[in-house]
C-alpha cells in the first residue's frame, strides 16, 4: 500500500547540509498499522511529510496504493492527496469553526455540495463518538475530543491511508488509550492502512502490527512487532523489555529468554532436564497488538561452557536466547 524507495531529504542549516532522511526503504502492507519510532530529531516527521509530498524528497520514490506520487504535480497530486488523510499532534483545528464546521471545511475544499456535506459531517462525527458535540467550538472541547475532530476531518475524503504525526503525544495516558482504541477500530472497520510516527513505545505496543526504528535519518530495523521482539539484538525489543545491564554473579551464566507464544513451561522443563537450580532475576509480559510476548532474565548455575547444553536446548525449542554482555 505504501512503498518508499531510496528516500532522501536534505535541508540547509547555517549554510551546511543536514540530512533528515537518508536513503530510506520502507513497505507498509494494506490494512496494517505501521509505526515508525525514534527519538526527537531522528527524521520521523520529515519522513511522514514526504509520504504525502507535503515535503518533496530530493531523491527516491513514494508510491501509495499503486500511484507514484513523486511523479505527480499540480491537480493530479492534489487529487492523489485526497486519498491520504492526516492527523496532527496539536490538532490544527480552526478556532472560529465548530466541530462540525472543521470537518465540513475539508469537504468544502473538495467541492462537496451542501446537502452531502451535512450528511457526511454527521456520519463522521458519529463515527468518532462526537455526534453530541457537533456545535461545540475547539475551546469547549477536551484534548481527546479535539483529536477526534481531527480524525473525523482526516476521514472526510474516504482515504485508504491515514498518516498520524505524534497524534497522542499531547494527551494524558487515559485519553491516549481512548484514541489508540479508536484508531484500531477505524483500521478494522474501514480497512484503513495507518502509518504513524511516535516516540512513545506504548503506542507501538498497543496499536502497531509492524514497526520500524529510525535513527539519524535511517531505518535501523523493521518488521512485524512480534518478529522484532524475538530478534536477537533488537533495539525495539530492548525498549519494550528494558531489563538493564545484567548482574555480575560468580560461577553463573545470565541469559535473557524471549517468548512470543503462550504456554511454554521452559523454566520447569530446563530445571528437570538438566537438573539445574534456575533462578528468575526479572522479566515482564506485554500485550502487543499482534499478540502476547514476554522476556525473562534467568540465572543458570555454572560458567558459559558448563551451561552451553542448556542454552542450546532453549534455542532448539524456538526461543530467542541472548547472553547479555
Amino acid at each position: 500500500m505504501i512503498e518508499l524507495d531510496g528516500l532522501r531529504r536534505t535541508y540547509r542549516a547555517k549554510g551546511r547540509p543536514v540530512v533528515a532522511v537518508d536513503g530510506v526503504d520502507l513497505a507498509v502492507r494494506a490494512g496494517e498499522v505501521f509505526g515508525v519510532v525514534g527519538r526527537s530529531g531522528a527524521g520521523k516527521s520529515t519522513l511522514l511529510r514526504c509520504v504525502n509530498l507535503l515535503e518533496r524528497p530530493d531523491e527516491g520514490r513514494v508510491t501509495v496504493d499503486g500511484v507514484e506520487l513523486t511523479g505527480l504535480a499540480g491537480d493530479r497530486l492534489r487529487a492523489a492527496r485526497q486519498r491520504i488523510g492526516m492527523i496532527h499532534q496539536h490538532f490544527a483545528l480552526l478556532s472560529s469553526r465548530t466541530a462540525a464546521g472543521n470537518v465540513a471545511f475539508a469537504l468544502e475544499v473538495m467541492g462537496v455540495g451542501r446537502a452531502e456535506r451535512a450528511r457526511r459531517v454527521a456520519e463522521l462525527l458519529d463515527l468518532v463518538g462526537l455526534a453530541d458535540r457537533a456545535d461545540a467550538y475547539p475551546a469547549q472541547l477536551s484534548g481527546g475530543q479535539k483529536q477526534r475532530v481531527g480524525i473525523a476531518r482526516a476521514l472526510a475524503g474516504r482515504p485508504k491511508v491515514l498518516l498520524s504525526d505524534e497524534a497522542t503525544s499531547a494527551l494524558d495516558p487515559e485519553t491516549t488509550r481512548s484514541i489508540l482504541g479508536l484508531l484500531r477500530d477505524l483500521n478494522q472497520r474501514l480497512g484503513l492502512t495507518i502509518l504513524l510516527i511516535t516516540h512513545e513505545m506504548d503506542v507501538v505496543k498497543r496499536l502497531c502490527d509492524s514497526a520500524a526504528v529510525m535513527r539519524d535519518g535511517r531505518i535501523t530495523e523493521s518488521g512485524r512487532v512480534t518478529e522484532l521482539i524475538a530478534r536477537p539484538g533488537s533495539e525495539l525489543a530492548a525498549e519494550v523489555f528494558p531489563l538493564g545491564p545484567p548482574p555480575v554473579l560468580p560461577d553463573t551464566t545470565v541469559v535473557d529468554v524471549t517468548v512470543t507464544s503462550d504456554d511454554q513451561p521452559f523454566v520447569a522443563d530446563l530445571a528437570r532436564r538438566y537438573d539445574l537450580d534456575v533462578r528468575i532475576l526479572g522479566g515482564a509480559v506485554e500485550q502487543l497488538a499482534g499478540g502476547r510476548a514476554g522476556r525473562l532474565r534467568l540465572a543458570l548455575p555454572g560458567n558459559p561452557e558448563q551451561t552451553a547444553p542448556a542454552v542450546a536446548h532453549l534455542r532448539a525449542t524456538g526461543l530467542t536466547v541472548e547472553v547479555p554482555a
